[in-house]
């Protein structure tokens, strides 16, 4: 860490495919502790296919963090590691939603702290938010339920959007 709280650049890193309401949960309350939070939206080859173009997807982000001065977006291919050190970030923020999210989370925060330095800070998600995740909301969404509730209204309005291009349901 580079010194005092005052200096101290958290980077919250993740899918956002597309972004929820407890991603927006854990950002805002990361915006309060922290003077500078980047959002890095990750281009993940595991996750084969995205709903949402990269583009699209920092653009929602953007849209749905403009309230935050101290909250900018950005992404990354690659290690996490090497985001971080390029970043010159001094901490990675990660939203735990359940127990399993913790013993996922761990490994990965422990080989981001030996590959970069960096620890790894964990916040609970609110408990309101505790068994959404983005793939649940595409595929309650994309079988017609209502996920409004779920979403901020920008992410609502890129998935209707999205539907309408597609022609489906």
């Amino acid at each position: 860490m580079n010194g005092p709280i005052g200096r101290v650049h958290a980077i919250y890193p993740g899918s956002f495919d597309p972004p929820t309401n407890g991603h927006l949960d854990v950002i805002s309350r990361a915006a309060v502790i922290f003077p500078l939070v980047t959002v890095a939206v990750v281009v993940n080859p595991q996750k084969r296919d995205p709903v949402f173009s990269l583009d699209e997807r920092e653009e929602m982000l953007r849209r749905c963090t403009a309230q935050y001065p101290n909250v900018r977006v950005d992404h990354f291919r690659g290690l996490l590691a090497d985001f971080v050190k390029e970043s010159e970030a001094d901490v990675i923020v990660k939203g735990l939603r359940v127990v399993s999210d913790f013993e996922n989370e761990m490994a990965f925060a422990h080989m981001n702290r030996a590959l970069s330095g960096v620890d790894t800070m964990f916040l609970m998600s609110d408990s309101a938010y505790s068994f959404v995740s983005s793939s649940l909301i595409k595929e309650v969404f994309q079988q017609g339920g209502d996920v409004r509730r779920y979403v901020p209204p920008t992410v609502l309005e890129y998935l209707q959007n999205k539907r309408h291009s597609t022609g489906r349901k």
